[in-house]
């Protein structure tokens, strides 16, 4: 072969990406501007650091343009096997894609084979019969009195041994505490003694370390990395052990080491813990789950019960030391309910932890929780795999094999979906009429469109943890709120952590005070 026909060669192979790309340029008609070669790459890595707003911005900028907020990212020759993903925010896109094509959009080969190593096929990482079968047996357990009564013991627990002998520390030292890191490790421990009932015990004085929590940690996070890679690519640094996936291996079998002591625990002496219950339970064809089936389902409920609530609860923090009048109506809501339930002395209303029977008349408090998820949701984005070729309500084309992702963080951001007060933190927009009849001060009604917000997702995949959720979090927020004002330290920044849990880059560091409930009486003291 001489020059001129490689020449020849290079030319055809050029005029013909310029011809395919040009086609990707008039299918991609929103979005960003498209580069040579790249796609919208420089654009990704320019806002890396601000990814779910940039995003949020390109989606605005396509509801001046179309009725639906949907647009196009293009990433060429990387993991992505269409070379373009579709985001989009809009409510009736996103019930097309849970509920309405629902078996269209699994969680797709790619994610799948990210998490196996970790999750397996547990809940979280599984589709179909697979996922059909732990989902019916998990929604039995989820509808238990038994199991809230469960979660119940160990919230309080943690709140009266251990996480208000800290923030009593904190205050009679006059030191800050990083409260997301407090709230991680609450979580955990509450999530792992429901799950298989052992108690790493992570928040206790001096938060120690513990060989199970941080190879969990890391575990995830190098799992997590997967994602930004193609799969051979990552696959070739675990046949090698090189970086994040050695570091990965070792953490997995700390991880293993540990299921395993907890899982030989729980056949000796069963509980009433969900692994226990995993065990006396059948597959479809009648036979008792094997050992590691049990781990990964474990571990499942593990990885979606700790990061959600505590970040969750680490943006509402946040947001109420920023509104001081929603606090205001949170302290009298709490005083209402407490002096029904236990008098009119307020310091019987700290001497123990809500009850959830208490918690379930915190009506302003869920709605002030449903604003921050609104505003600030634990899983700002979500994506799935397109199985076949389709079409979303507004018209965009989806092909098989690419992947669309649907922006919960962007949806709460749009004027077309909440008003013109969208940015603002405003809990009222949960809340109907007051009901005087009921004794109640408020009720709580949730949008009648139920995919205007999906922060506990939606259709046949919604979170059959989302009532234990709302209260932990709200025995959690009671069990500080009403002993403590919490004061943010100056000059620390409160920033977005780019992952797929929105953690606080540089965690939540507050000064706590003591509260002073009405009638002048000081509540602060632990008892």
């Amino acid at each position: 072969m001489d020059t001129t026909q490689v020449f020849l060669g290079l030319i055809a192979i050029i005029l013909a990406y310029i011809l395919w790309f040009s086609n990707l340029c008039r299918r991609l008609n929103t979005g960003p501007n498209l580069w040579p070669v790249v796609g919208s790459l420089p654009y990704l890595f320019m806002n890396r650091h601000r990814l779910h707003d940039w995003i949020a911005g390109n989606l605005r900028q396509t509801s001046g343009t179309s009725t639906y907020q949907t647009c196009t990212l293009a990433i060429p020759f990387l993991a992505y096997k269409q070379g373009f993903f579709t985001v989009t925010c809009h409510p009736k896109n996103i019930e097309h894609i849970l509920r309405t094509r629902f078996e269209n959009y699994p969680k797709g080969p790619q994610w799948q084979a990210a998490f196996h190593d970790l999750l397996g096929q547990g809940i979280f990482n599984s589709d179909g019969d697979t996922w059909l079968l732990q989902r019916k047996t998990a929604a039995l357990e989820f509808t238990t009195r038994t199991l809230r009564q469960a979660m119940n013991r160990w919230v309080n627990q943690t709140i009266r041994t251990r996480l208000w002998k800290i923030l009593e520390t904190s205050k009679n030292e006059k030191k800050s505490v990083d409260l997301q890191d407090l709230l991680l490790r609450l979580t955990f421990d509450n999530i792992c003694g429901l799950t298989f009932g052992k108690d790493p015990m992570t928040l206790s004085l001096g938060l120690p370390d513990n060989p199970f929590a941080s190879a969990f940690d890391s575990a995830t996070e190098s799992t997590l990395q997967r994602l930004l890679y193609p799969e051979f690519l990552w696959r070739l640094k675990k046949v090698f052990q090189f970086g994040t996936e050695g570091k990965l291996q070792k953490c997995l079998q700390v991880v293993e080491n540990y299921m395993s002591s907890a899982l030989n625990a729980r056949r000796e002496n069963p509980s009433d813990d969900l692994l226990s219950r995993f065990i006396n339970k059948r597959d479809q064809n009648g036979n008792a789950f094997t050992d590691d089936v049990l781990k990964r389902i474990a571990l499942n409920f593990v990885l979606a019960g700790r990061d959600t609530s505590s970040v969750a609860l680490s943006w509402f923090f946040w947001l109420v030391m920023n509104h001081p009048e929603v606090e205001d109506k949170i302290i009298d809501e709490l005083s209402t309910v407490l002096k029904q339930t236990r008098g009119n002395d307020p310091t019987t209303w700290v001497r123990d932890p809500l009850q959830f029977d208490e918690a379930d008349k915190l009506v302003y408090l869920k709605a002030a929780l449903t604003e921050t998820l609104r505003l600030y949701p634990s899983v700002p984005e979500d994506f799935k795999y397109v199985v076949n070729d389709d079409v979303l309500p507004d018209g965009t084309m989806v092909p098989a094999g690419s992947t669309i992702t649907y922006s919960i963080y962007s949806v709460g951001r749009m004027k077309t979906v909440w008003g013109e007060d969208c940015m603002e933190f405003r809990p009222e927009r949960w809340l109907s009429e007051p009901v005087t009849k009921s004794g109640l001060r408020y009720r709580f009604e949730p949008p009648q469109d139920g995919y205007k917000f999906v922060a506990f997702n939606a259709g046949p995949r919604t979170c059959l943890g989302k009532d234990l959720a709302y209260l932990q979090m709200k025995s959690v927020a009671s069990a500080i709120l009403l002993r403590y004002r919490l004061l943010p330290v100056p000059g620390h920044r409160v920033e977005q952590k780019m992952s797929l849990t929105l953690f606080m880059k540089n965690g939540l560091k507050v000064f706590v005070m003591p509260r002073e409930l009405k009638g002048g009486v000081g509540v602060a003291t632990c008892a």
